[in-house]
């Protein structure tokens, strides 16, 4: 009898401790839409860096990627969670200038580019302590 107590408050320890650990874990984002943004103002990985962060702390957004050369911010997301024009003033929100160019499926991403959203992130290089420009700054390197 009392082995059959001891099994049964493990089991009762284990289904609440799993209940508290669950409530920590956070369950990542699915895209099931993908944003093309146009985005003017970066100039290096620096730049990619601070867009992907301010993007990522958004509830829904499961990936982003930027191009810095092409002036592109590629995000993938839930529409439930959050809608595209809150990316937009989230990039502007952190000094550049961004607005919508297309609104894609993952499937529609994947027959344009040959990729799955996320698979392989766009490259980026430079440096924004260069003369002139920087982050968010529109003004051409010197």
């Amino acid at each position: 009898m009392r082995a059959r107590s001891i099994t049964i408050s493990m089991i009762v320890v284990a289904v609440v401790l799993l209940s508290v650990l669950a409530l920590y874990v956070r369950i990542g984002a699915t895209a099931d839409s993908v944003a093309v943004l146009k985005t003017r103002g970066m100039t290096c990985g620096s730049c990619s860096s601070k867009i992907a962060k301010a993007l990522e702390t958004l509830k829904g957004v499961s990936v982003t990627e930027v191009d810095v050369e092409g002036g592109w911010v590629i995000v993938g997301y839930d529409t439930k969670t959050v809608k595209p024009e809150i990316l937009v003033e989230t990039v502007n929100g952190v000094g550049f200038t961004s607005s919508i160019k297309q609104i894609l499926t993952p499937a529609q991403f994947e027959q344009i580019t040959g990729r799955e959203i996320g698979k392989i992130a766009a490259s980026s290089s430079g440096c924004c302590s260069g003369k002139g420009g920087g982050c968010g700054s529109n003004k051409p390197k010197q």
